[in-house]
């Protein structure tokens, strides 16, 4: 029996950590892809469409669907690109803003718990290793 291969392990923590973000994401009213979406607007705002479709790792009609609904909830703001008019960028309103950090610590609590699991040396070469994978 051979053991389950890197894209199997990396879907099954996702679920993990959908799963454990699921009720503050509903007490919201946040899907896990809006909150994607918004994780990255938070920490790099005014990303045009494109960089944030392959951030947020959504295609670009499902991220547009996303932002049109974050839009009309009052937590993303469109504008038009200041060096290219033809492009987009998105960032997160006063609002959205406040909801992302809620969700941020929520999530910073979920990973606390996987880092007292594991270890705390443990979870930060995980970390490492999968930035440098991603690299």
């Amino acid at each position: 029996m051979t053991a389950p291969g890197l894209g199997l392990l990396a879907r099954q923590l996702e679920h993990q950590l959908r799963r454990s973000m699921a009720e503050p994401l509903a007490a919201l009213d946040i899907t896990a892809e809006q909150w994607g979406v918004m994780a990255v607007l938070l920490d790099r705002p005014g990303q045009t469409m494109s960089a944030l479709a392959d951030a947020a790792v959504l295609p670009g009609g499902t991220l547009t669907r996303h932002i049109d609904r974050l839009v009309e909830r009052g937590l993303v703001v469109r504008r038009v690109h200041p060096g290219d008019r033809r492009r987009v960028t998105a960032a997160l309103s006063p609002t959205g803003q406040v909801k992302a950090r809620r969700l941020r610590a929520t999530e910073v609590g979920v990973e606390e718990l996987l880092r007292e699991r594991v270890g705390a040396d443990v979870f930060d070469r995980a970390i490492g290793l999968l930035r440098a994978l991603l690299g």
